[in-house]
């Protein structure tokens, strides 16, 4: 990839991050309370992105995001107001943009009235635009003679300035915009003519600017180059009082001060973008180094203890830095989902139209910080949870206040650590799950018997069956019966467990928990037979010694164990897997109680081996999926170890469809 190409794709990642800020501050944005910092950002958002594609030829992006500007431009002067429609036609605007981005990307020619229709809406706002508000006679007094601000700008664009794509006079030329410049070229830089290299930049240029802009103003105008230049903007106190001439206008300020508060020099890079691929390299570096060190540790236990005692000191050692390196370039890959967050209030507000509903969507923990891997993969499922819960949850407005309750219905959605797993809820104020009509639906369906007696909590769940859905009617939104069952799947696919906790015409919870990265974790070591398997330290809940008497067989479901009054089923790892010599004796098994999909299980194994810091190894690639099975991690003896998947093990031991609860049996 050559120099320009690479820069290209800086911009693309660059755009992408300008889309969704704007997107989330577009939402925040409400047509009795204006907020002027958000819409200069919003401003700023266009700007940088039309700069940019002009740069770099892009043509088309660039005379639409001026369309956007121009909006933009009109709504942060109070021209047009921010209502309801205009925040949707720059909503659209914005979905334009990505979808151009994403042709420029791919190299694909868009029809030439692409986008038409919006432009036509941005137009149309532009031209309806009311008037300003009416003023009294002393602020028409004082706009005739309007209040100048003067600012000293220091511009050195480094040397590969040429090669970014960015041409220095463009920015000169958009200060003079802003009012009335003083332009000197700084010459010290440029070097002898057989030392000159025509494609790098050696100029700079001193500026003395007179405008009524704000100082946030003057720095947008270098916003796109501030990482390939040194940009000093320093605003001068001038007299508050009108020149009585033109000379005095020009006469330099004998004092400056820069104003209180404001930032005197461009900002300082304190962040670089590195190449997800680079990072991956470093995970898996730092993952054979836990293998590596639990290896040495292995051998380091056939030694005495004299021949032994020092090595283990440094193993002890390593072990701490290893974690810690670990740790760090796990940190590395971690982002705050509010990526994923601020796009989901964007889903609330098309939604809620579209159903004729009021619903507003509150969030909170949005910098708590997942793998990006899982961030990736989490959209779609949270996607259609918010969608189903708009859907199915809210009750239109009149069925609302007929409930009393108000007319306006919220979403609740939250992210927050707990045992090293990320927990998501997504709860409603709604109608909550109607659960007679669910089973009725799901007999209709013949996805449980219809002599089946289901406990409330599985009747709650039967919304993740394949093929469900209670409506009546298939919508752009419903109706297909696909959906909560992906969202099942997927969020299992990723080591995660959802959960549902109903509560009929209040409304209802779904909670999602997912483990922090996919890379390394924390595993016990159980022994079955000879064979080794690893269970997630985060999953355990407790161990213990089981007695005959505790345990029960129940038809359609095999044994379960009476747990200080709670049924939990038994699954016996011997058995799923065909593991031979294994012990079967329950008085000498141990029941390591962990959580999965389906609630509270207890794996029967012969041992605990231990605890360790294990590195997840994909069986994908080369083998099929193997149900009940995650992956696989290599331990220090050199042997391979299978990593258990706790929500596929309760379907490889019962039986599809059961006809009897668990709740019942009790």
């Amino acid at each position: 990839m050559d120099g320009m190409e690479e820069l290209k794709q800086t911009f693309f990642t660059e755009c992408a991050e300008l889309l969704t800020d704007m997107e989330d501050r577009l939402m925040k944005i409400d047509e009795n309370t204006q907020d002027k910092e958000q819409l200069n950002a919003i401003f700023r958002c266009a700007h940088s992105i039309k700069g940019g594609a002009g740069a770099f030829g892009m043509d088309a992006i660039m005379h639409f995001t001026h369309k956007m500007e121009a909006l933009l431009d009109e709504v942060r002067d109070g021209k047009v107001s921010a209502t309801r429609e205009v925040i949707d036609t720059l909503l659209k605007s914005r979905d334009i943009v990505v979808q151009m981005i994403e042709a420029a990307k791919e190299g694909r020619e868009q029809p030439a009235d692409f986008g038409a229709d919006i432009v036509a809406r941005l137009q149309h706002h532009l031209q309806g635009r009311t008037g300003a508000p009416p003023v009294s006679f002393s602020a028409v007094a004082v706009s005739s003679t309007p209040q100048k601000n003067r600012y000293q700008i220091l511009f050195k664009p480094h040397e590969e300035m040429f090669l970014s794509g960015n041409e220095p006079s463009h920015l000169l030329r958009e200060l003079t915009k802003l009012g009335e410049a003083k332009i000197v070229p700084d010459i010290s830089r440029i070097p002898m003519v057989d030392e000159l290299i025509p494609n790098q930049c050696f100029l700079g240029w001193e500026i003395t600017l007179d405008t009524a802009a704000d100082e946030e103003t003057v720095n947008s105008v270098f916003e796109f180059v501030q990482h390939i230049s040194d940009i000093k903007v320093e605003k001068l106190k001038v007299a508050a009082t009108p020149p009585s001439s033109k000379a005095e206008a020009h006469a330099p300020a004998t004092t400056k001060a820069p104003e209180e508060g404001a930032k005197t020099g461009a900002a300082k890079t304190t962040s670089i973008r590195v190449d997800l691929d680079k990072v991956d390299r470093l995970v898996n570096m730092v993952g054979e180094l836990v293998i590596t060190e639990a290896m040495l540790r292995v051998q380091a236990r056939s030694l005495n203890f004299e021949e032994g005692s020092g090595l283990q000191r440094g193993l002890d050692e390593l072990s701490q830095h290893t974690r810690e390196l670990q740790e760090a370039v796990m940190s590395v890959r971690m982002q705050p989902v509010k990526s994923i967050f601020s796009r989901m209030s964007r889903i609330v507000r098309d939604t809620s139209a579209q159903l004729g509903k009021d619903i507003r969507l509150i969030t909170s923990g949005e910098n708590t910080e997942v793998d990006k891997t899982i961030i990736e993969q989490l959209g779609d499922p949270l996607t259609h949870m918010i969608r189903n819960s708009c859907d199915h949850g809210i009750e239109t407005p009149d069925q609302r206040v007929w409930n009393d309750k108000p007319e306006q219905g919220t979403i609740l959605l939250s992210a927050y650590q707990r045992s090293g797993r990320i927990i998501i809820d997504i709860e409603d104020d709604g109608a909550g799950i109607n659960r007679q009509r669910v089973l009725d639906k799901a007999r209709e369906k013949g996805l449980v018997a219809a002599d089946a007696m289901l406990a409330d909590e599985e009747i709650d769940h039967l919304i993740f069956l394949p093929g469900f859905s209670t409506a009546e009617q298939v919508t752009s939104l419903s109706g297909r019966g696909v959906g909560m069952d992906v969202v099942k799947r997927n969020i299992e696919t990723l080591g995660g467990t959802v959960r549902i906790i109903n509560r009929p015409a209040k409304g209802s919870l779904f909670t999602v928990s997912l483990p922090l990265t996919l890379a390394i974790l924390d595993g016990m070591i159980v022994r079955v037979g000879a064979e080794n398997y690893i269970i997630p330290i985060t999953s355990i809940m407790e161990t213990m010694r089981s007695r005959a008497e505790d345990i029960k067989k129940v038809e359609g479901h095999g044994d379960v164990i009476n747990v200080r009054g709670e049924f939990v089923p038994l699954i016996y790892l011997h058995r799923i897997f065909q593991i031979s010599g294994a012990e079967v004796d329950l008085s000498k098994v141990l029941i390591v109680m962990a959580e999965s999909g389906r609630g509270k299980i207890g794996l029967v194994v012969d041992e605990l081996v231990g605890q360790q810091q294990v590195v997840i190894k994909s069986l994908e690639a080369n083998s099929d999926p193997v149900k009940g099975i995650s992956g696989a991690t290599i331990l220090g003896d050199g042997r391979v170890s299978l990593i258990l998947e706790l929500n596929e093990l309760p379907q490889l031991c019962q039986p599809p469809k059961p006809s009897l609860s668990l709740a019942k049996a009790a």
